[in-house]
């Protein structure tokens, strides 16, 4: 259960080596799968970390103990080889007893330096201060208690060679073999204690607002130094200084097999802590560069677990510090999209800083507007106004998508379509149609509200307008002012869409989808303007028979203008 001391039972919990893909003590985890983890995968994780610092605690020490005992055998045989069997009983007592102590104060001591973390850890509490200092610290703790161990089993040697009667020089070289085993063991576990804690520093430096380096590459490289030419080198020196001053026998045969095995635990010491080093610088660069692929491929939201207090855990700080720059630039490109049209925002962002625009002949042009909506905000709470207008302006921006335009502006209850500009079409006219006979459709199915459409086409100014430090891309002209006039005949008329004669007649084959309906001055224009309806809406008012004689009452009511009429003034 959560808070639970791993003391008290979480090291029985049988170790599952992942937690979904990732291994709870090895690398290639991701961050976010660290995120919300429960109290039993809290424990397997736990118990995995335990279990990984136990074994490199114990192994390592075993496994450097043994080699330290046939190299001082054969230091103290003058290296024949043929006495190795011929052992004294009484130093191999002393010697075995110094080892298992020494090993088993080596876990002892390893596992309190990892206590206090990993029972926050199993906790599940936030980070307190000092925490990310503390697990950061388990290495160099983990490296104290096995020197600790260490000297502590050499003690038990000396004490063990007193009570035998052993002499000054066998000791001598006992405590050299030891000193040199005790800080190739202390690389070791160096370096398995930062791979062992790696759960425990995921979590801890989740959230961090920057990464600092505590222990620096160079470290890990020294300790591959001293594992694979300092310490084999320190023991060549000493063999041969203990020859000079006759502190042990001179080799015996042709061939000299203690500089041999020194050689050979060299070698063997220094592969191990290569791959093992190895294993740790490249862990963290191989999971940057998978998640570098991700982002080039465009999954910005790839980042990776930041555990490492080196350079490399700088490294990825930084590079999730980027990528959430990258979701942020994403996230401020969508809302921008969102509020001007994704068409006007690839436009400002392919361009400089300055204003642009300029003269766009040939430009359909949609408005739609609600009928009665000032008696709507009368009648209706606001909150169901709100979502009405949402579900208005929703399907508005849908279909206007669709047939590739922009929504230039919504106003109260009112949206401006343009199609056109800044992205060109081949047919702007015939697309503002298409759109208008398709979105009156749809809301006519979805919506409980009456509306007006118009639709008009021509030149229009299409650019930037405002101040230098504050503008909007928007469009000017004399068909902006048409389409909202007919909008507003055809809720006066209450028909759903009216479009202008220069419109039809420029939209080609869709032209044959649209009746006209004869001509009608419009306010603030010049000349009058040709209307045309839908032929499907012509078809339902020519059954209703509603028919006046004149076109003037197409203001009062365009429904009533016959059919017969549109086919006199046409011819």
């Amino acid at each position: 259960m959560a808070g639970r001391d791993f003391a008290g039972g979480v090291g029985r919990i049988p170790l599952v080596e992942r937690v979904g893909r990732h291994s709870p003590a090895m690398p290639g985890f991701d961050e976010r799968s660290w995120s919300g983890l429960s109290d039993e995968e809290r424990r397997r994780i736990g118990a995995g970390s335990i279990r990984a610092s136990a074994a490199a605690l114990v192994g390592g020490n075993a496994l450097i103990g043994v080699e330290t005992f046939v190299l001082v055998q054969l230091a103290l045989n003058g290296g024949d080889l043929g006495r190795m069997l011929d052992i004294d009983a009484p130093i191999l007592s002393a010697m075995v007893i110094a080892l298992v102590v020494g090993t088993i104060l080596n876990l002892v001591f390893g596992m309190v330096a990892l206590r206090g973390s990993l029972n926050w850890f199993l906790s599940g509490a936030r980070i307190e201060p000092g925490r990310r200092e503390a697990i950061a610290a388990i290495p160099n703790r983990q490296v104290l208690g096995t020197m600790a161990a260490w000297t502590v089993s050499l003690g038990v040697y000396l004490l063990a060679a007193l009570i035998l009667g052993r002499g000054t020089s066998e000791f001598i070289v006992v405590a050299g073999g030891f000193c040199l085993a005790a800080v190739s063991s202390a690389c070791l576990t160096y370096i398995f204690a930062e791979r062992a804690a790696r759960p425990l520093s995921v979590m801890a430096m989740r959230g961090q607002t920057r990464a600092q380096v505590k222990y620096s590459v160079r470290v890990r490289l020294l300790s591959v130094w001293i594992v694979s030419s300092a310490v084999p080198m320190a023991g060549l020196l000493a063999i041969n200084f203990g020859r000079h001053i006759g502190l042990i026998p001179t080799p015996i045969g042709k061939v000299d097999w203690v500089t041999v095995v020194i050689a050979m635990i060299g070698l063997a010491a220094g592969t191990r802590v290569v791959l093992l080093v190895g294993g740790v610088l490249a862990d963290p660069l191989d999971e940057l560069a998978k998640a570098m692929d991700k982002v080039s491929r465009g999954d910005i939201d790839a980042d990776v677990a930041v555990y490492d207090t080196s350079e490399l855990g700088v490294l990825q700080h930084g590079f999730n510090q980027m990528v959430g720059g990258l979701q942020e630039r994403q996230r401020v490109r969508d809302l921008f999209a969102r509020h001007v049209g994704s068409t006007v925002a690839e436009h400002a962002l392919a361009g400089d800083d300055e204003m642009s625009g300029g003269t766009t002949p040939s430009v359909g042009v949609l408005f739609v507007d609600i009928a009665g909506s000032t008696m709507m905000g009368e009648h209706l709470d606001p909150e169901v106004v709100a979502g009405l207008l949402n579900r208005f302006f929703t399907i508005v921006a849908d279909v206007v998508d669709e047939h590739e335009g922009f929504i230039n502006k919504f106003e109260g209850d009112a949206a401006l379509a343009v199609f056109g500009a800044p992205v060109a079409l081949d047919n702007a006219a015939a697309a503002a149609l298409q759109a208008s006979r398709e979105l009156a459709s749809r809301l006519r199915e979805e919506l409980p509200i009456k509306w007006g459409i118009g639709v008009s086409h021509g030149t229009v100014f299409a650019g930037d307008i405002g101040a230098q430090h504050r503008y909007e891309y928007t469009v000017i002209g004399d068909p902006v002012n048409e389409c909202a006039r007919l909008s507003e005949v055809a809720k006066d008329a209450k028909v759903p869409v009216v479009a202008s004669g220069e419109a039809v007649n420029a939209a080609a084959d869709e032209a044959r989808n649209w009746a006209f309906r004869g001509s009608l001055h419009l306010r603030g224009r010049l000349g009058d303007s040709e209307l045309y309806i839908p032929i499907s809406v012509a078809k339902e008012l020519d059954a209703a028979r509603a028919a006046p004689a004149t076109v003037s009452d197409l203001v009062r009511g365009l429904a009533r203008i016959p059919l017969e009429r549109v086919t006199r003034r046409r011819d």
